[in-house]
């Protein structure tokens, strides 16, 4: 079987030497005044509302500048050497109308989908925002790499659902990668293969999972080269020039509303258009009518309708967290200028889905104080709606903002616990001791180091009690203990995950200061972080001292109590005279549609991307064939169909481009299935 790359290169060159002969026979009807459309993108109908209603930048000085007084600057993307298509996505297309097949045919395409060709009515475009990146503000920001090419009408006959918290009608869509902006700062304005196709094939996964998010229509790479250092150790490499096409109703996000923002106390920084606050208040009302237009209608008064917006925000930003939560995504970087003003999933850079279940997961290796893990989420969301409030004012007077904000943790808890309702199959009834079994649900997890989207998975495997059948419950548990002990980690993995992170003789010192000098301790440290590094230490050390026999009779032992307090809760689901067999179809059903089959781990990204490095993007298509039904097992893609490290792929899907690819000499793979915890060599994954 040919490779998607080999398969997209003669399809192009098919086309090509079809339009050129179009072209020629049709030469004298073009002089006659009579044009033929020569690309199907050349078709979509602009209508940038944006760039009328919010200030757009004067200058065209060139280079990297404060800019004032704007909310967006004109840009003009840098095209692409050859530019080719790497992946497209034909549910993200079609919210443009575009059908995928007609969009890979087009020998316009890859341009026109990497700006290295501007369509007709399109209008190039940074936009300007700050943000608090970890914790302190960076000052003035914006879209280094990303390009608003406009916003597109959508078609006549798109769906209400699609629609739904969409009121404009109108899709936004961006270039990410297309060269520099006014606000590039240090970097090229450039984004590479690998980064372009996590972020393609996250932003579809995490759609298709029901999780409110920016689309991604295509992934464009090229002959276009640039230095990068993956693992910031010192050994750069050219990487390709890749483009990603993303589609949003909007993206302006908290930050966009920090550029107005006085001289930090903590950094001195401000916000480029300090002092303009005519241009937030224009922003905010353009926000509220163009995005939530039933809040701007059923508002007469400024503040009450300002203070309902926020209100919603905080809503949708609750829901969006307790949904990442409840599938194991960690986004990695949760700074203000990667959160949504439409409660979005935004900006897809060192994120993670968590294998092995850990509340401290951190999925950026450049987070080494864990302030964006996994359980932090929740807290560092609703910490962003505080500084989005204090952006606000005195559009949102600081007693109303903190009113709503009171609201969040009651809000987050209520759609957490909704869902995971859902994943346990309690449907018939709500009880207050749900919450604790949930939670020691994720201690018992935890605790065994059992794989998070397998084990809720396999819930469904367990049955509710049937008394009438004269089941054996102690063989009922046993067998179920038995389903889950197959996602719990073995030793070899417990310890290598409970080693510690600081270096011994640095944890020794922080130790010694934290008694001697607290206050430089505090300067350099927290006390949070070293007793995490302690709490590992102290796990190593017992698991030092444990055989494998005995984990897995502990283990056996914490499943064995949690699996006899979660079928005495599915008893009580069964009472009142219900049918029993009816409540477990209905039972399996709703969890099989909420507990994934798959998701986009991160050794699945990472095959895919290697395979994309070596010419070969039938991998990437491939994954994201099976994303876009993560809650199903589609016959004949359970497994990859490209391996790479050594392992033996199939002669006809190799390279066509005579390019080495770097797996000589590594570890040979195997073809691991895409719902299985994740192989050994996955454990060299470093995303920054």
């Amino acid at each position: 079987m040919a490779s998607a790359g080999a398969r997209l290169a003669r399809l192009y060159i098919s086309c090509s030497g079809v339009i050129l002969r179009r072209s020629l026979s049709h030469a004298g009807m073009d002089d006659m005044g009579i044009s033929t459309s020569r690309s199907c993108l050349e078709g979509l109908e602009f209508d940038n509302v944006a760039l009328k209603k919010l200030p757009l930048d004067p200058s065209t000085e060139p280079g990297v500048r404060q800019v004032r007084g704007a909310c967006f600057s004109r840009v003009q993307p840098t095209p692409l050497k050859n530019p080719k298509f790497a992946a497209v996505s034909g549910p993200a297309l079609a919210l443009l109308g575009l059908d995928a097949d007609e969009v890979l045919k087009d020998p316009l395409g890859p341009e026109y989908l990497s700006g290295s060709k501007v369509m007709s009515g399109s209008e190039p475009a940074a936009h300007c925002y700050c943000g608090h990146q970890f914790g302190q503000f960076a000052g003035q920001l914006g879209d280094g790499a990303a390009c608003y090419l406009g916003e597109v009408k959508a078609p006549v006959d798109q769906s209400s659902e699609l629609l739904h918290e969409n009121p404009t009608g109108r899709w936004e869509i961006q270039v990410k990668g297309a060269g520099l902006t006014p606000y590039s700062r240090q970097a090229d304005g450039r984004k590479v293969l690998r980064s372009s196709i996590r972020e393609f094939l996250c932003s579809e996964a995490v759609f298709a999972l029901g999780v409110p998010t920016t689309r991604a229509g295509s992934v464009v790479t090229s002959d276009s080269r640039v230095m990068r250092d993956i693992n910031y150790d010192g050994h750069p490499r050219m990487e390709r020039c890749s483009v990603v096409l993303r589609i949003a109703p909007s993206f302006i996000r908290f930050g966009s509303f920090e550029i107005f923002k006085r001289a930090d106390e903590f950094t001195g920084r401000q916000g480029p258009s300090y002092g303009h606050d005519e241009i937030r208040t224009q922003m905010l009302d353009y926000v509220i009518e163009t995005f939530y237009p039933e809040i701007h209608q059923n508002h007469s008064d400024r503040i009450e309708r300002n203070t309902a917006f926020f209100r919603e925000v905080t809503l949708r930003t609750a829901r969006l967290v307790a949904q990442w939560q409840c599938v194991g995504f960690c986004h990695g970087v949760l700074n203000t200028d990667n959160m949504s003003i439409l409660g979005l999933t935004l900006d897809y850079g060192p994120f993670g889905f968590m294998d092995r279940f850990d509340p401290d997961f951190i999925c950026n290796a450049s987070d080494t104080s864990g302030r964006y893990s996994y359980q932090a989420q929740p807290a560092i969301c609703r910490w962003n709606l505080l500084r989005l409030a204090e952006a606000l004012v005195p559009d949102l007077p600081p007693d109303r903002a903190e009113q709503v904000l009171d609201e969040y943790l009651p809000i987050y808890n209520g759609f957490y616990l909704s869902n995971m309702r859902k994943k346990l199959g309690l449907l018939r009834m709500e009880e207050p001791e749900d919450e604790m079994l949930i939670t020691e649900l994720m201690q018992t997890m935890h605790n065994t180091g059992a794989d998070f989207t397998n084990t809720f998975r396999s819930l469904s495997q367990i049955s509710c009690p049937t008394q009438q059948e004269g089941e054996d419950e102690s063989q009922a548990i046993k067998q179920a203990a038995e389903l889950l002990l197959q996602q719990c980690a073995s030793l070899e993995e417990l310890k290598a995950a409970n080693r510690p992170t600081m270096d011994p003789r640095e944890l020794a010192m922080l130790l010694s200061m934290a008694q001697s000098n607290p206050a430089l301790f505090q300067m350099i440290s927290d006390r949070k972080t070293v007793a995490r590094q302690l709490e590992r230490l102290s796990r190593l050390k017992e698991l030092m001292d444990t055989t494998a026999e005995q984990l897995r009779a502990k283990q056996t032992e914490d499943w064995s109590c949690w699996i006899r307090k979660y079928r005495q809760r599915l008893a009580r689901e069964c009472e009142s005279g219900i049918d029993v067999t009816d409540l477990q179809k209905e039972r399996v059903h709703v969890m099989n549609n909420n507990n994934p089959y798959v998701v986009l781990r991160n050794y699945i990204a990472q095959n895919a991307i290697e395979a994309a490095e070596n010419g070969d993007f039938s991998e990437v298509q491939r994954v994201l064939k099976v994303l876009e039904k993560p809650f199903s097992v589609q016959e004949g893609l359970e497994k990859p169909g490209w391996v790479g490290r050594g392992g033996v792929v199939d002669s006809e899907e190799t390279d066509e481009t005579g390019e080495e690819g770097n797996t000589s000499g590594a570890e040979a793979r195997v073809l691991v299935p895409y719902d299985s915890k994740p192989p050994m060599w996955a454990n060299e994954i470093c995303v920054t």
